[in-house]
């Protein structure tokens, strides 16, 4: 039963999604559990691993460089040209590329971890991208769009201490040393994890649902396309590398995955509310995105 529940992830959050845009202030007050819900998420996420998944992922320092590499030549890149063959607006491109500027997200780990991706991997690129962020987010957005803008990393790096090493930490050391007496725990948490995420996503929506109403099918099909192609490319470079299917998924989902919500923060800060509208529809949509990949990869053990 819990593992049907599981499966049938993407049409909870679709349903879910739907009900918060129909009525968006059932969910608007419940922003201050985006955090809390997070933090359980990735402390289930930390009773699926042991200290063993960190270090063989450290000793393959340079599957996490190619992570951050991936992650930052390509999306920015994807999105400039989306833009440029869509003709989008000047402030809804600065909106894209700063989108693909990024690093990755929480919500990558997320999705790592319930597509059965290599979820140690998945945690290590998203510290390291972070970490790479004070210089490549500023960098590649002066590259594309001729704009210097400073990349709060302080914040950053507390955040993503606080919602995801912190609980991963956790969780990781419990499993590690109480293995055997978690074995119950361990099954149900990730039917946790598809609740806390399904409520996450329709939390968001209903704060975003006055940019949803009044975006244009040209933004929608440029924040789409670029989730996709990072998706795509990620995986397709791996596989090209020759890399095992599991870390050809947690590759495809960190580079397609952003932190879309820092790309609105500095948006709004540096630019215009417009330049915000991409960064803001990409975090409804690479949730739903990665929450159907999520699903399908899920059903099947990826062959060594």
């Amino acid at each position: 039963m819990i593992h049907r529940l599981t499966q049938l992830f993407p049409l909870w959050a679709l349903l879910f999604s739907l009900l918060a845009y129909w009525q968006p202030q059932w969910l608007v007050a419940g922003k201050p559990a985006i955090v809390p819900l997070l933090m359980l998420i990735m402390f289930g996420m930390g009773l699926s691993l042991r200290w063993e998944d960190f270090r063989q992922v450290f000793q393959r320092p340079g599957i996490i460089a190619l992570g951050v590499v991936l992650q930052y030549s390509l999306m920015p890149l994807i999105a400039w040209g989306i833009g440029i063959a869509l003709q989008l607006p000047q402030e809804l491109l600065i909106g894209l590329v700063l989108v693909g500027a990024c690093p990755g997200g929480t919500a990558s780990n997320v999705i790592a971890y319930l597509a059965r991706a290599n979820v140690a991997l998945s945690v290590a690129i998203t510290f390291a991208s972070t970490l790479v962020a004070v210089v490549a987010t500023p960098l590649l957005t002066w590259l594309y769009l001729g704009e210097r803008i400073p990349v709060p990393v302080t914040g950053l790096l507390l955040s993503l201490i606080q919602i995801v090493v912190i609980p991963v930490v956790a969780g990781c050391t419990l499993n590690t040393f109480l293995h055997r007496q978690l074995t119950s725990a361990r099954a149900v948490f990730p039917l946790v994890s598809v609740a806390a995420i399904v409520i996450v996503i329709g939390i968001i929506v209903a704060l975003n649902q006055g940019n949803i109403a009044e975006a244009g099918m040209a933004v929608f099909m440029a924040v789409m396309l670029h989730n996709a192609l990072g998706l795509v490319g990620g995986y397709g470079i791996a596989r090209l590398l020759r890399l095992d299917p599991q870390t050809a998924r947690t590759l495809a989902i960190e580079v397609g995955m952003q932190n879309s919500g820092l790309g609105v923060a500095l948006a709004i800060k540096h630019f215009t509310p417009l330049a915000a509208l991409p960064g803001a529809l990409f975090s409804v949509w690479h949730n739903l995105s990665g929450s159907l990949l999520a699903s399908f990869w899920r059903r099947s053990t990826p062959e060594q």
